[in-house]
């Protein structure tokens, strides 16, 4: 049996074991959460260990055309590795030039037209020639040709992009990037193996890459695990960001959060987040979600969510997140001061103008008792216009609530509930088909009651009033056979003050509308077909596994 010569036995035992270092890593991309860096790891690590294996070939090979045509194959490989690179260097640093159709197209044609040209160059000899050298060991020496350094300078040009997106992300996180800068470092490393064995006899003139990405996959899947994930979290996120340990103790953040907050400025790494953010970490733990903070002289509020930190089935600690929320806030404090100046309102019409209101009423009886005047009656009408002002007065300032729980209710229960509350005189209700949803019974109760009212008022004492589940079951309808709403006013209707009756207060359908907005469906006054008018709620919630239209 033939022995292998020692120097080519080290080249070979190096190159197997890139391979094989790229090989075992790809079972553990999976810890890498965001899909995309995990695709362009895993590329990266692919490629560069068929780069690898293919290089061992290239040494082992017998004969010079089969190791000229494995050089011809680790081209072509090798040069697939810089969009890998390309892509992870985008999905990791945060960017979408991976994404991008334009830039996908554009390296696809390159790729294409350099392969074509490696692949066919035993034909016109313009990429490389070869040479037999039997020092330090038999091997073929290659002599690149004018484009396969144009290829080389292309390829480094690119690569240097990709060194250039994950330096700018580095640049962003005021975490310790120094352990992964050295290990980007080390895919350029072989670059220099490649200029001595070019230059010198010290080392066979051959591609010494893929050592390097091996030696950045066993740091990065190996040892910096967790600093890595840490940097892409904190480099590509613009919010500001602290990392603690699940003993509560800072232990990373990034710039965004030392803007904000500077107390986090220094050596604070092992600190108590009680100790360095005390409001923060009351926040925290007593799930007060919003901070206010006063930043470069201007109030401002952020959203504080705290998410478990985790490099594949590994707990580091949690991530706390500020989001600013400024905007939303305000309008949020704003709607509470205009919803207490609402109630505000509705006690003094409650209490101040009831009260008097009361005492008038009272005393138009006592009058009525000592003397029969029709003035004592207008009078009385008057009061119970007035009376029925204030209530939905009160009922519309009460929309400003939120619902309260919903449940699955019966649409004919509820009709029939609220029917029985309005003065129905000889109207007639009619319940067309039945329907279970989602809401809350008494709010609706009263939406109904305000359309049967609207009905009554509109249509006369003896109108009929049909309710009934729309096709498909996207809500229900009331409708009646009066006279109808004209298509003009179909929108305005429900309008606060809007009525077309003497007697009408104008505030049954804006409460209607109200009642409807504060569970998400929408209400609206359509044409009927026979004649009359017809409100169709949707967006109306179906109970879950309740039986539907009967």
């Amino acid at each position: 049996m033939a022995s292998v010569d020692p120097q080519l036995a080290v080249y070979v035992a190096v190159f197997a074991t890139a391979a094989v270092v790229c090989a075992v890593s790809l079972r553990r991309v999976s810890r890498i959460d965001t899909p995309d860096t995990r695709r362009g790891f895993a590329a990266l690590l692919a490629t560069s260990g068929g780069w690898a294996a293919v290089q061992v070939g290239f040494l082992l090979a017998p004969g010079a055309e089969l190791k000229e045509a494995f050089h011809v194959v680790g081209l072509v490989v090798g040069f697939s590795t810089v969009g890998a690179w390309l892509y992870f260097c985008s999905a990791y640093s945060g960017r979408t030039l991976h994404r991008d159709p334009r830039y996908r197209a554009a390296a696809v044609a390159v790729f294409a037209v350099v392969t074509l040209v490696k692949v066919t160059n035993p034909f016109h000899q313009a990429y490389f020639t070869t040479t037999f050298a039997t020092t330090p060991f038999p091997h073929v020496v290659v002599h690149s040709q004018t484009p396969h350094w144009v290829v080389m300078g292309l390829s480094y040009s690119l690569a240097a992009v990709g060194y250039f997106m994950l330096l700018e992300l580095f640049d962003r996180t005021s975490l310790d990037t120094r352990p992964l800068t050295a290990l980007a470092a080390l895919t350029a490393l072989p670059v220099g193996f490649n200029v001595v064995g070019y230059a010198t006899p010290w080392l066979v003139d051959m591609t010494y890459e893929p050592i390097g990405v091996a030696a950045f996959a066993v740091g990065v899947l190996y040892v910096f695990a967790e600093r890595f994930q840490t940097i892409r979290l904190t480099g590509s996120v613009d919010d500001p960001v602290v990392f603690v340990d699940d003993e509560g103790h800072v232990k990373d953040h990034n710039r965004k959060a030392e803007e904000l907050f500077p107390a986090l400025e220094g050596d604070v790494t092992g600190a108590p987040l009680s100790a360095v953010l005390p409001r923060v970490a009351a926040a925290i733990d007593t799930d007060e979600a919003v901070l206010e903070l006063d930043v470069a002289g201007e109030r401002r509020y952020f959203l504080v969510a705290a998410n478990p930190f985790t490099v594949g089935p590994r707990r580091f600690g949690e991530m706390v997140l500020f989001s600013d929320v400024t905007r939303s806030e305000r309008h949020r404090r704003e709607l509470e001061r205009q919803n207490e100046r609402l109630g505000q309102f509705a006690g003094i019409i409650s209490h101040d103008l009831r009260n008097p209101l009361n005492v008038a009423a009272g005393h138009v009886e006592l009058a009525r008792e000592e003397c029969a005047s029709e003035h004592l009656d207008t009078v009385a009408n008057a009061h119970e216009r007035m009376e029925a002002l204030i209530e939905d007065v009160l009922a519309l300032a009460r929309q400003g609530d939120t619902i309260g729980e919903t449940e699955s209710c019966d649409l004919r229960d509820l009709a029939e509930t609220s029917w029985r509350n309005v003065e129905t005189v000889d109207a007639t209700l009619a319940v067309a088909s039945d329907l279970r949803l989602d809401a809350d019974p008494d709010r609706t109760v009263q939406l109904l009651e305000n359309l049967f009212r609207n009905a009554i008022e509109h249509a006369g004492d003896d109108v009929t009033v049909t309710v009934g589940a729309l096709d498909d079951d996207r809500g229900f309808y009331v409708e009646d056979d009066g006279p109808g709403i004209p298509a003009a006013d179909r929108e305005s209707v429900f309008e606060p003050g809007h009525t077309t009756t003497d007697h009408g207060t104008g505030f049954g359908l804006a409460i209607v509308a109200e009642i409807a907005d504060a569970h998400g469906w929408r209400v609206a006054a359509v044409e009927r077909e026979a004649g009359g008018a017809r409100f169709e709620v949707t967006g109306v919630q179906a109970a879950i596994g309740a039986p539907q239209n009967a």
